[in-house]
């Protein structure tokens, strides 16, 4: 059995902030438990949303953002109505006048669409689409490995992943790969599969591609995978 996706985590300056605006725009549950605060899906997204504090400010791209769905223009526009009025702002990414997709961004800085109604590669897709990842074919290949989710797209040197069970893709861009600067401030939490050990969880993910970064809070060992970008590996849980 494969790991399991347990949560994103945001670098948070602010985490019950933070979290606030993401609850306010995605309508999940809020919770508050040791080491960050948590957001529980209310839909089948699969995974929870952490901020955790950090006092290291933004200054770059993040490797990955969300992209939101639409059901109609009407709806696009209350969603980005709603975020703003929650504390993003329109940002200027070089998207250009005539894209279908609003480009904003929250408090912090972090940068997320909202996507048009007639997107056909989301249509299948809940509200959160995608977590769309600036990254190499490879590392689309590994985490289709390490989570046991199959590959939805594969072309181009762009690919994309899904959980079998639903919820939002996971895509990478392809070539040109921006140059990993400094630790990203977005990272996944994975554990290991149901009964499963750590140790050697962890050692079939470093056969998949990925690299030991050392041992952190709770024992939960510190990864990246093969381009470069943090993920933690959790105690059994």
């Amino acid at each position: 059995m494969p790991s399991q996706l347990i949560a994103l985590c945001f670098d948070a300056n602010d985490p019950q902030g933070l979290a606030r605006f993401w609850a306010g725009v995605l309508g999940w549950t809020t919770a508050d438990p040791a080491g960050g605060f948590v957001l529980q899906p209310d839909d089948d997204t699969g995974f929870q949303l952490r901020f955790l504090p950090s006092e290291e400010k933004k200054t770059r791209p993040n490797q990955a953002h969300f992209d939101l769905t639409s059901t109609s223009l009407e709806d696009q526009r209350r969603t980005v109505a709603r975020a703003l009025e929650l504390g993003a702002r329109h940002i200027d990414i070089g998207q250009g006048p005539d894209v279908d997709h609003v480009v904003l961004a929250d408090p912090e800085g972090n940068e997320f669409c909202v996507i048009g109604p007639d997107n056909k590669f989301l249509a299948e897709c809940g509200f959160v689409g995608a977590l769309a990842s600036d990254g190499t074919q490879e590392v689309g290949y590994f985490w289709s490995e390490a989570l046991g989710w199959p590959l939805v797209w594969d072309q181009d040197q762009e690919t994309a992943i899904r959980s079998p069970h639903g919820g939002p893709k996971i895509t990478w861009g392809g070539p040109p790969v921006a140059e990993k600067i400094g630790r990203n401030r977005l990272h996944f939490d994975l554990a290991p599969p149901a009964g499963g050990d750590q140790q050697a969880e962890a050692d079939r993910l470093v056969s998949l591609g990925a690299t030991r970064a050392g041992t952190g809070r709770d024992g939960r060992v510190l990864m990246t995978d093969p381009d470069g970008n943090e993920f933690c590996l959790l105690t059994p849980r």
